[in-house]
């Protein structure tokens, strides 16, 4: 029997506890001198995946999706998320407490506008707000009446009796086998960055980009590598790094001491107030606590808004790097096609709940015996979880798969030298011709982005239409990016490039992107292809040079799904293409019994 070791299957959210714990929080709020509060899924580094103590949405709501803020006021509160979430959203929270609203649509700052009562006090916690989100609450209390408070004890935290305590897990050195560069050249070349862009220091928030820089990799939050830190890098002089002693080894420590400072975070608000002294600091504006922007404005110093200087260096992958995610991706490919080959033997019986699918893929990644960890909770939905875009199975939404549906399985995998991040639709028995259709609208837009030739300077927004036009044209559309950046050995979700209609930064050699195009039929089927795409110069164009994508990602795209009358010549040869490396670079890694169901399972398509 599989076992899944990396993820569990329990509601982590309990909505039953929310009105109880919503009337403790009104109380806490009159007694701090607050009328409304306002908090977000976030802990002190806006990371993505937080730790058990971080959980306060959860917590109190029950919602447990990645993107989220909640409103409480004295006589309501809304809870605001996104497309990929509203309808996890409405299962898991109790509607009579909490109104749902989509945070593009109906920010929470134009909630606020709307439902503060003049000279009301909102409250906020200055350690998981950034500056930006400030100035945008700034601008809601402005235009209801009311004053932001910035609170000193988070209200939360003051009525979760059996809140969790801190991470604290051991540091890790990341060798220069996948770092591809050591420390002291990074930190060469952030103080480049530095010197160009006139910044005097540099606040490090964002564990990521410490991680990166000081090559270190830890175990603080699920599924990403990181160390829960912080660092301060002037221009000149030693660098400053904040971190709990009790993380590090006797061969950390030594090998960190030669790059820093070591220090304890709770030194950082006197250490950057004596660094920020008549200094430019750069303050990362996604991931820096309003606080810090605070204690600079304090000494005198001048913020510097923008991303912090790692944020493009390590955008960047490196050889060593890229020779780590190819090498990651064939040894995830094979795992991936010897669990396809498993459903597509045990899945005609019907006893293949969406939980055994998860631990069943798991397991084949496990056995590949340098599995770290999973890159994120497996998305497995079957029939109609799949058309909620982030499903999350639980052992109460868990259901059978089942033929004539469709099952969608989103997942990804920790290496030490690679994360990867794949998605597969496959059909369980016979598909309809409605899936068929839209399944190969969605392959033609995975394959228009794959097949892409742009010009230096292109963004993520320019491209992102090329995934949409073959659903645009049939009136259809799906409501998330088509494509987010991904971290070597970091986090499956990186910046600055993405693949959408906000992303803005051009796409450069070395970045690493997914190609993610979907359909989703509430109620139904959902409809998901990814594969993970490196940005690789093409040729000198007349004009420019051009760029292009080497894909990265080897396992099977489900043949039963597609209905080739709708491919173009290009587009078939493309997809034959790509099963023949399929077949040439993960069938020397399987046994004969999943190679043969391999071989039928990439057999051309004849045009």
């Amino acid at each position: 029997m599989f076992e899944a070791k990396f993820q569990t299957f329990t509601d982590e959210g309990d909505k039953t506890q929310s009105g109880a714990r919503l009337k403790a929080l009104r109380a806490e709020l009159r007694r701090q001198g607050l009328d409304a509060f306002l908090f977000s899924r976030a802990d002190e580094h806006q990371n993505e995946y937080v730790p058990p103590s971080e959980e306060r949405v959860a917590w109190l709501t029950g919602f447990t999706g990645s993107a989220a803020v909640v409103a409480v006021l004295a006589d309501k509160a809304a809870l605001f998320t996104d497309g990929r979430y509203t309808l996890q959203a409405k299962d898991q929270i109790d509607g009579k407490l909490f109104s749902i609203e989509h945070m593009v649509e109906k920010p929470a700052s134009k909630w606020l506008a709307e439902n503060l009562p003049a000279g009301a006090v909102l409250g906020y916690d200055p350690w998981r707000t950034t500056a930006d989100g400030v100035e945008r609450l700034e601008k809601a209390a402005k235009e209801s009446g009311s004053r932001l408070a910035p609170v000193k004890e988070n209200p939360i935290d003051k009525i979760w009796s059996d809140r969790p305590a801190p991470p604290l897990t051991p540091v890790v050195l990341h060798g220069l086998q996948y770092s591809g560069e050591e420390a002291e050249k990074k930190i060469a070349r952030i103080r480049e960055v530095l010197a160009k862009e006139k910044i005097g220091v540099a606040v490090l928030s964002d564990p990521a980009s410490i991680a990166w820089t000081f090559n270190i990799r830890g175990n603080d939050v699920a599924h990403t590598p990181l160390p829960l830190s912080w660092a301060i890098l002037p221009r000149e002089g030693e660098p400053q790094l904040f971190i709990d002693s009790r993380k590090l080894s006797n061969e950390v420590r030594d090998a960190l001491a030669a790059l820093a400072d070591i220090r304890e975070p709770r030194e950082l608000e006197v250490e950057l107030h004596e660094a920020a002294r008549g200094k430019t600091v750069r303050l990362d504006s996604a991931t820096a606590p309003s606080r810090l922007a605070e204690i600079v404005k304090a000494a005198g110093g001048n913020i510097s808004k923008g991303s912090d200087p790692v944020t493009n260096l390590k955008a960047i992958k490196n050889e060593a790097e890229i020779a780590g995610m190819r090498a990651a991706h064939l040894r995830d490919g094979a795992a991936l096609t010897r669990y396809l080959a498993w459903l597509d033997r045990e899945t005609p019986g019907g006893n293949i709940s969406e939980i055994d699918a998860v631990a069943a893929l798991e397991t084949f990644r496990r056995e590949t015996g340098v599995l770290k960890d999973i890159s994120f909770p497996t998305i497995s939905g079957a029939g109609p979880n799949g058309a909620i875009v982030h499903y999350r199975v639980t052992e109460a939404t868990n259901r059978k798969l089942k033929s004539g549906e469709l099952f969608l399985v989103d997942s990804g995998a920790q290496y030490e030298d690679g994360t990867t991040d794949v998605t597969r639709t496959v059909a369980i028995g016979e598909p309809t011709q409605e899936m068929r259709e839209r399944f190969t609208l969605v392959l033609k837009g995975h394959i228009a982005v794959a097949r892409a030739t742009f010009p230096e300077g292109t963004s993520g927004a320019q491209l992102d239409p090329f995934a949409r036009r073959a659903l645009w044209e049939a009136g259809l559309d799906f409501d998330h990016g088509t494509g987010h950046g991904v971290g070597s050995y970091l986090s499956v979700h990186e910046g600055p490039a993405r693949i959408s209609k906000l992303g803005n930064t051009p796409l450069l050699p070395g970045m690493i992107l997914s190609n993610e195009p979907g359909y989703y039929k509430a109620g139904g089927y959902g409809i998901r292809i990814e594969n993970l795409l490196l940005v690789e110069p093409r040729k000198q164009g007349i004009e420019k040079p051009l760029l292009g994508f080497e894909t990265l990602t080897f396992a099977p795209i489900d043949l039963r799904l597609i209905e080739p009358t709708l491919l173009s010549f290009e587009e078939i040869a493309w997809l034959n293409g790509y099963h023949a490396q399929v077949r040439e670079k993960i069938g020397k890694q399987i046994d004969p019994q999943d190679g043969i169901w391999l071989e039928q399972a990439t057999a051309p398509i004849v045009s």
